[in-house]
């Protein structure tokens, strides 16, 4: 097929340049034929004069036809030159061609004695698996049948068992189970009852020299401070002069102040009545002022109200400076100082806000020093740790979710964040100044005459207390003690055995510790006791 290919293509070829050689050829003579009748035509009366145009004519045309000649001799050799050169291209790449040809035939010829091989190893594996398919269904039947002769045993010999135990099979693992069960359960309890042990009596030991040594070093006033909102009046005279005329006085003094003034039937006495502290305190103090000016109208209270807040903020500034200097934290942003500073005003349970962070900063520093750690981050800690509850009345969320952004948002240590985010235990104790925050604003809320408590709020304590202690099961009676710092659970002996108090009292204790909030520790005690009694007649 390509030795006819190629010899049509030089069929085509040669065809091609024999029609370019005449029509050359053609050109060329018309062209001859053009100059000769030209030269006749200038030359005619040149010939005339001469009289002999026929022999110049004859002459002329034999010239023609000679030049014609070499001319026509000359393209037929430049064609058949063309010829030669058409004829070794086509015979290069009718070469080339079949050079190709040959290779990409060898290389089929490869592919596809590689695919034979490949079928062949391909044929020989799945005959090798096929063979190893059908042992392995042989040894599958050979088990089936052992495992058959087994269970059937088996089956025989649990048979056999129920016959000489009188118990069935899923009574005897039941009570292996349960036998095995309470058997760990002493062994777990009397192990974690040994660790116990001697754990608390070394790390009460110790914890008891270093909290004693962080109490013997900071001295604090033990008694509690209790919020004045009474403004004492010199006669009752002075209500109507704080009312005014048609009560703009008072509107007034309310409006400026944002706080209520109560003027009922005490004698010689008006309530402020206010959440925020500061707020308050400047009625109080602007309201004392008016009293004693006696000039009481609305122009005069409005400026003594304005007096009285800038002598406000710089005495808040100086207690938050005085704070700080006296705990020896320093490099605090002044934004931050300032709302220490309104802790002097802010009072939890009768107990001065800004007095407890100063004392629990120091708390926080002794124990620290005591226990090798970092004692100016716990004390930095400590001072800031109440800090939200100097705005918890304008911001919602926890005074610690408060507190913690307020540091965060002036680039405290993240150490101090955990610390004031976690000292109720609410989030993970990331660092030991943290726990030791919690620990000595513990300490400060539990001493004596620290805080106060409502009747009300301590009934319902112990309520609540002794509620989530008998939810329990086995739980017999319970008693709450000891101001509720004692928690007493007596269980029904046939119910709880002596392995099982000890975990009842971990569950009682992690109950309260989720769903009730309260100063200090409560300690629960689990009695678990059998008593066996008979009449002799």
């Amino acid at each position: 097929m390509l030795n006819l290919t190629n010899g049509s293509l030089f069929l085509a070829a040669m065809e091609s340049s024999t029609a370019i050689l005449i029509a050359v050829v053609a050109a060329i003579v018309f062209a001859v034929i053009g100059i000769l009748v030209g030269m006749v035509l200038k030359n005619k009366s040149f010939i005339k004069k001469q009289g002999d145009i026929q022999k110049v004519t004859d002459k002329m045309l034999e010239d023609a036809r000679e030049e014609s000649k070499n001319i026509k001799r000359e393209a037929f050799l430049e064609a058949k030159e063309q010829e030669q050169k058409l004829r070794a291209e086509i015979e290069r790449e009718s070469k080339e061609k079949r050079s190709e040809l040959k290779q990409m035939e060898n290389r089929l010829n490869q592919k596809e004695e590689s695919l034979d091989r490949k079928e062949e190893s391909l044929n020989k594996r799945n005959e090798e698996t096929t063979r190893q398919q059908n042992s392995l269904k042989e040894k599958h039947a050979e088990m089936d049948k052992k495992l058959g002769d087994i269970a059937a045993q088996h089956d025989k010999m649990l048979q056999e068992f129920e016959k000489i135990s009188q118990m069935s099979k899923e009574e005897a693992k039941q009570q292996l189970i349960d036998a095995m069960t309470d058997e760990a359960k002493r062994e777990a309890a009397g192990t974690v009852k040994n660790i116990e042990a001697e754990a608390r009596e070394e790390g009460e030991r110790k914890a008891k020299e270093i909290v004693s040594l962080a109490i013997q070093k900071c001295s604090t006033e033990q008694a509690t401070e209790i919020t004045v909102s009474v403004v004492p009046l010199p006669s009752d005279d002075m209500k109507a002069r704080i009312i005014g005329r048609e009560g703009r006085n008072i509107r007034t003094l309310e409006n400026a102040t944002g706080i209520e003034l109560i003027i009922d039937d005490t004698p010689e006495v008006v309530i402020v009545s206010g959440f925020d502290p500061v707020r308050r305190e400047v009625a109080r103090i602007a309201l004392e002022k008016l009293i004693q000016d006696g000039r009481i109208h609305p122009a005069r209270i409005e400026e003594t109200v304005e007096k009285v807040k800038k002598e406000l903020d710089q005495q808040i500034k100086e207690a938050g400076e005085s704070a700080c200097f006296e705990c020896g934290v320093f490099n605090l942003h002044p934004e931050l100082v300032k709302t220490l500073g309104r802790l002097k005003f802010r009072t939890s349970y009768g107990q001065n806000v800004l007095r407890h962070s100063i004392e629990v900063s120091h708390l926080a520093g002794v124990m620290a020093t005591e226990l090798g750690v970092d004692a100016t981050l716990a004390k930095r800690a400590g001072l800031l740790h109440d800090l939200g509850k100097a705005v918890d009345f304008e911001v919602e969320g926890t005074h610690m979710q408060i507190g913690a952004d307020l540091a965060k948002k002036f680039r405290e240590n993240h150490a101090v964040v955990n610390a004031i985010l976690a000292h109720h235990g609410d989030v993970e104790q990331k660092s030991i100044e943290a726990v030791l925050v919690a620990a000595a604003d513990a300490i400060s809320g539990a001493r004596p005459g620290a805080r106060r408590e409502t009747t009300t709020n301590y009934i319902k304590r112990l309520q609540k207390l002794e509620e989530i202690s008998g939810s329990f099961k086995g739980v017999e009676k319970c008693y709450a003690i000891q101001a509720g710092r004692e928690v007493r659970v007596m269980v029904k002996p046939e119910q709880i055995n002596d392995a099982q108090t000890l975990f009842l009292a971990k569950d009682i204790a992690k109950k309260i510790e989720q769903e009730m909030e309260y100063p200090g520790q409560i300690k629960v005690n689990v009695i678990r006791e059998w008593r066996a009694t008979e009449f002799a007649k």
